[in-house]
């Protein structure tokens, strides 16, 4: 089986100062993988390397089984939600059309495939009936739900979410958590995460970024690991009978 993603020993310095250091990683189809750790610890950097856009000091990358900045076109991505961008007067049946643009050549119009693929990817979000709504009269669940809308209309074979749950309240979190599980059954989704709740419940396997990639292929993480990534004890607590297990700090 081809990997999805496919990183061999990644090495990336800004300045001469490190930000990914010997990071391996393989994603599979339909994995669901999320990558937590603390600011600054290279998130952002290792999305750029898996989508090509920005080149490793040392390593392999491949995305696809291919040269990511050839096989990019068939990622879906969602960016960190960021609410002044969306004060632009746009629908959210325009927002999610724009997907289609990297699929076609430059002053194309659209087509009744692409309606066709628009309409598809907002019915799989829950989200048609507001195909007339301006963006930024949306909530942001609603929001986040038109975004993958419009990174699935191409249909990818990847879909990347940085951050996603920022900004949405816990009721929200929950119904877009179950709209990831109903999508990892068609595609491999990577996300980055600071929400430490999505874990447990939906997430199939983890993996820790502090410039080193802690990762072992499965959900489980070791206090090892986590006090590696983030430097300092960290408390854990176990879901089903409530308990902590916290080392002195």
């Amino acid at each position: 089986m081809v990997e999805v993603i496919d990183l061999k020993d990644i090495w990336v310095s800004y300045d001469r100062i490190p930000v990914l250091e010997a990071v391996n990683l393989a994603v599979e189809d339909k994995d669901f993988l999320a990558i937590i750790g603390p600011n600054g610890g290279g998130k952002s950097t290792l999305l750029k390397v898996i989508l090509g856009l920005v080149r490793p000091d040392r390593g392999s990358v491949k995305l696809l089984g291919g040269n990511p900045k050839k096989t990019r076109k068939y990622v879906g991505y969602v960016p960190q939600y960021i609410s002044s961008n969306l004060e632009f007067p746009i629908s959210v049946w325009e927002v999610v059309l724009m997907g289609r643009l990297s699929h076609k050549g430059p002053f194309s119009s659209f087509n009744e495939e692409d309606k066709k693929a628009a309409e598809e990817a907002l019915k799989t979000v829950n989200m048609l009936e507001f195909r007339d709504r301006q963006i930024g009269e949306l909530s942001g669940g609603q929001k986040q739900r038109v975004f993958i809308a419009r990174s699935l209309v191409t249909h990818p074979k990847l879909l990347i979410l940085d951050e996603p749950s920022t900004g949405v309240d816990s009721k929200t979190q929950k119904e877009f958590y179950e709209l990831l599980n109903r999508l990892k059954s068609k595609i491999a989704i990577l996300m980055v995460t600071h929400d430490m709740s999505a874990l447990s419940v939906y997430v199939d396997k983890v993996a820790c970024l502090n410039k080193k990639l802690y990762y072992h292929n499965s959900k489980e993480i070791s206090p090892d690991d986590l006090e590696a990534v983030y430097q300092c004890p960290v408390e854990l607590i176990a879901h089903g009978v409530p308990h902590r297990v916290l080392k002195i700090h």
